[in-house]
């Protein structure tokens, strides 16, 4: 038996040193796993070295194999403790990445804001909820029926004339208004009801600063045994003291609509002057025999807005052409 260094255990030795240094250089994870394959894997230099034990006698198989376990275990021990630390540090950078200075200032990113006439919109519609009105919406191209003939709009009547009103090759027209809305509602629901319609509305006007061809309207409707003009009186006063946020003085003038009778106009005392704000009046008769509603039994009450005008008087606009203008400038006033 011999006790002299193998060629194998030379081999061996120099392996770890060159693995050892070769695991201390690494400097990502990906060379790491690079390094275990080389030096460790199935077809690895360590495996390649230990196929010559066959060559070696009995009595040196033993000696050889226990170093090769020490050269093993001191290569698992480098690579670990390498990968720990590159793991450590890699954690450490993303840490130092991703820190947030509380003390930068922040970033600032503007908020988009309501357009004066969808505020005015949900304004309205929050008092006449709040009052009980269910809202209703239906189409803006309308046929004559649901426009003007149900509505108690006679053939003679002015609002039926081609300057007034826009006709679609079809036959049909967009609507002038959202009464329309009323008569469809009618058509599906029985009495009681109260309802609140808001929606766009056409008619052939000359665009100047307070009229335009395309606008808003918001129309109540309420119909039920009883209800009688100082009902409506009441309605409107509410409203209109919700909406300006005053105890405004309210004054109703004699007026002429088809689908109403008697007919008003509504006037508000708004900065020292007298403004129209809305017409209104009892539902004709005639509008609810078109419906099949017992005009014997049941009374209603009816009134519309312009949502522009609104707008222009609780912003103080100056021209109706703002509110379609997109200027920035203006929008980010509200």
């Amino acid at each position: 038996m011999t006790n002299q260094p193998t060629d194998l255990e030379a081999q061996l030795e120099e392996l770890k040193q060159q693995g050892q240094q070769a695991i201390a250089s690494a400097a990502t994870l990906d060379q790491i796993e690079q390094l275990r394959v080389a030096y460790l894997g199935k077809k690895g230099q360590l495996s390649q070295i230990l196929g010559g034990l066959g060559k070696l006698s009995p009595d040196q198989r033993p000696r050889i194999g226990a170093v090769a376990n020490v050269v093993k275990e001191a290569l698992q021990t480098a690579l670990e403790q390498k990968r720990e630390a590159l793991q450590v540090a890699q954690i450490q950078a993303q840490l130092e990445a991703e820190t947030l200075d509380v003390t930068m200032p922040g970033v600032f990113f503007p908020q988009g804001r309501l357009h004066p006439l969808n505020s005015t919109i949900d304004r309205a519609l929050d008092i006449f909820v709040g009052l009980g009105y269910t809202v209703a919406t239906g189409p803006e191209m309308e046929t004559d029926y649901y426009n003007f003939e149900a509505l108690n709009t006679p053939a003679d009547h002015p609002a039926r004339d081609m300057q007034d009103t826009f006709y679609l090759p079809d036959g049909n027209l967009l609507r002038t208004h959202t009464s329309s809305v009323q008569i469809r509602y009618m058509e599906e629901n029985d009495p009681p009801i109260r309802i609140v319609a808001p929606g766009r509305v056409y008619r052939r006007d000359t665009v100047d600063a307070t009229h335009s061809a395309v606008f808003h309207q918001i129309e109540i409707l309420a119909i039920d045994e009883g209800l009688t003009f100082t009902d409506l009186k009441g309605t409107i006063r509410v409203f209109l003291q919700q909406m300006f946020g005053d105890e405004l003085p309210v004054r109703f003038r004699a007026s002429y609509f088809p689908f109403t009778e008697p007919s008003a106009e509504v006037d508000v005392q708004w900065r020292g002057k007298w403004l129209e704000v809305m017409g209104c009046g009892m539902v004709d008769p005639n509008v609810l025999k078109a419906v099949g509603y017992d005009a014997e039994v049941y009374t209603g009450f009816a009134a519309g807005f312009g949502v522009e005008r609104f707008a222009m008087v609780l912003h103080q606009i100056d021209d109706i052409r703002r509110l379609y203008s997109s200027d920035l400038r203006f929008l980010r006033q509200f």
